[in-house]
C-alpha cells in the first residue's frame, strides 16, 4: 500500500500541485496534505485519485495499485469506430472464417501446427473485430 500512496503523492508533487488542485476543485494545501502518506491525517478519496489520474496523465498510481494485486497495467490502443453495420458485418465475416478454419482443420481428426497457427490468427482477427464493434457501438 505504501508504494501506491507514495505514487499518488509523487503524481501530485510532480504535476504543479497548485494548478492541479484548481482543476480538481480542491484547495492546494488540502490536496498536498491529503496526498502525503507521511501525514497521519491524510485521507485521499477515490474521487481525488480519479482527478489526479485525469488531470495529470500520470499512470504511476494506477500502476502501483495494479502491482499491489499482482497485475500489470498495459495501455491499449482503442481501434477507430466504423459505421455500426459495417463493424457488425466485419465481425460476422471474421467469425465465419474462424468456424470454417476450425471445421476444416478438424475434419481429419488431426490439427497440425500450421492449422493451429492459422486458427489462432483467425481468432485474434475476430477478437480485433469485436473491439472495433465495441467502439462503433459506443460511438453510435
Amino acid at each position: 500500500m505504501d508504494k501506491f500512496l507514495r505514487a499518488c503523492h509523487d503524481a501530485v508533487k510532480d504535476n504543479e500541485a497548485k494548478s492541479l488542485s484548481a482543476k480538481m476543485g480542491v484547495p492546494h494545501v488540502s490536496l498536498l496534505q491529503r496526498a502525503n502518506p507521511d501525514n497521519d491525517a491524510h485521507h485521499l478519496t477515490i474521487e481525488h485519485l480519479y482527478g489526479i489520474l485525469l488531470h495529470t496523465g500520470d499512470k504511476g498510481p494506477l500502476a502501483a495499485l495494479a502491482d499491489e494485486f499482482s497485475f500489470d497495467l498495459v495501455e491499449r490502443e482503442r481501434p477507430a469506430a466504423k459505421p455500426l453495420m459495417v463493424a457488425l458485418c466485419h465481425l460476422t465475416a471474421e467469425c465465419g472464417d474462424v468456424g470454417r478454419l476450425i471445421f476444416d482443420a478438424a475434419s481429419d481428426n488431426h490439427i497440425s501446427q500450421h492449422e493451429k497457427a492459422q486458427g489462432d490468427k483467425a481468432i485474434q482477427e475476430a477478437i480485433d473485430a469485436l473491439h472495433v464493434l465495441r467502439e462503433s457501438l459506443k460511438a453510435a
